[in-house]
């Protein structure tokens, strides 16, 4: 059998294609591999978000070509966004075999097998109906506890800033039976949390079962199942949705909200259709209905023509909903987006840099906040394994999502344990077995 090695970058949901991947090339005699220098097959499934996403896979693909010394048939190929969008540019390198998009790992086994010396291969067809639902997919996660559930693809937001509309293609949803059945499959080889993962999963819609239907009846395949979801839209997020996740116990009251600027200008600009007073809307229905709902978000500073003012009223959303953690950016031009076209990338990098450290600051504390909170506690937390640090400590996510070490020699990856909180860090709940 030919060996494939595969590294992934980017979201959440690029896990999963990996995971679809190696699914469809196990079927056809393709098995798979860790260790990069024994592959026969070299691949990067990869992220265009940011220009220093794409910037790094150029320099795994030089990487990948040493090993032709020893394997002059080696075959590497480009998979993902980054192949969506840089077909061409991938392909006139001379150093890669195959470019596949997004919605072409069904055609990877015959590309694979058309590839020959000097006859490169490429499919960056979008489709308005793959859904890969079919697919059961080859689980990578190593400690076997949480697994990852695509329910749909594509977006058709196409907020000014974002290249994800252009790689990934117009938003479908996924059919809900292909959905549950893979929840039961989870559940079957011993899943204890599955994660439901789209662009803006609040607009998932197959017949007349929406987000908040498809929560309940993934929450319904058992009780011991922990039900995550990734990412919501503040402008789709509904009142059903939250009354779903506070009505079943094994949903996690966590939802990441991406607010990318605290400005009305600002989001206009960004083509976020939503307000400021809108968003806190969002955050007090679900802080009314679920009081212990972590909230987290994902922000981006600099963006075209952003004053000092409107990065100021940015901080203040921030001090206003006092996130759990956050994920925050410069603004990074993405070309072919609609910013690209119409606003110039005019904020100063060190201008960037400044209000990006000066936001990290305030989080930093935000987090640190929230997590004093928490003292003395007690948390039922799913075991994912030993910690990073210490191998006599356990790690595992409270459902808020908030992540707990604690000294344990009895427990294992898997179990849910009841731990109290003594101590934290901004990061970290520090706790003991109650």
């Amino acid at each position: 059998m030919k060996k494939v090695y595969i590294e992934t970058y980017g979201c959440q949901m690029n896990v999963n294609d990996t995971e679809v991947v190696f699914s469809i090339l196990a079927a056809h005699g393709y098995a798979r591999t860790e260790e990069i220098a024994e592959a026969d097959v070299i691949m990067a499934n990869t992220c265009s978000i940011r220009d220093n996403a794409e910037q790094r896979i150029w320099g795994r693909i030089d990487y990948f070509n040493t090993f032709r010394k020893a394997k002059a048939d080696l075959v590497v190929g480009i998979l993902g966004c980054m192949a969506e969008r840089l077909k061409d540019a991938l392909l006139d390198t001379g150093k890669v075999n195959i470019v596949a998009g997004p919605d072409a790992y069904r055609s990877l086994p015959a590309l694979l097998d058309a590839v020959c010396e000097g006859h490169p291969q490429m499919n960056v067809e979008l489709s308005r109906e793959e859904t890969y639902g079919d697919i059961s997919p080859v689980r990578i996660d190593k400690n076997g506890v949480s697994a990852f559930i695509s329910i749909m693809r594509g977006c058709n937001n196409v907020c000014s800033y974002c290249v994800v509309p252009y790689t990934r293609g117009a938003e479908r949803s996924r059919d809900y039976h292909t959905i549950v059945r893979e929840a039961c499959e989870c559940v079957e080889k011993g899943y204890k949390e599955v994660t439901l993962l789209g662009q803006n999963v609040d607009s998932y819609l197959y017949e007349d079962v929406n987000f908040a239907k498809l929560l309940e009846m993934v929450a319904q395949v058992s009780p011991s199942l922990r039900v995550r979801f990734s990412t919501s839209h503040p402008k789709d997020i509904s009142d059903e949705v939250i009354d779903t996740m506070a009505a079943w116990p094994n949903i996690c009251h966590h939802i990441h909200l991406p607010v990318q600027s605290g400005n009305d200008r600002i989001l206009e600009k960004m083509r976020r259709r939503y307000s400021r007073e809108w968003y806190l809307g969002r955050v007090a229905r679900i802080r009314q209905t679920m009081p212990d709902c972590g909230i987290t978000t994902d922000a981006i500073v600099g963006f075209c023509s952003e004053t000092e003012d409107e990065f100021r009223d940015t901080l203040s959303i921030f001090e206003e909903v006092g996130y759990d953690a956050a994920f925050m950016f410069n603004y990074s031009e993405r070309p072919g987006t609609l910013a690209s076209k119409k606003y110039p990338d005019d904020i100063p990098l060190d201008v960037k840099t400044r209000r990006l450290n000066e936001l990290i600051e305030l989080q930093n504390r935000l987090s640190l906040e929230s997590n004093r909170r928490d003292l003395g506690k007690v948390f039922e937390v799913l075991v994912e394994g030993p910690s990073k640090k210490n191998d006599a400590e356990l790690c595992g996510r409270t459902g808020s999502n908030k992540m707990c070490v604690w000294a344990d020699s009895t427990h294992k990856a898997g179990d849910y344990v009841k731990v109290r909180v003594n101590d934290c860090t901004s990061a970290t709940l520090l706790c003991e077995l109650a």
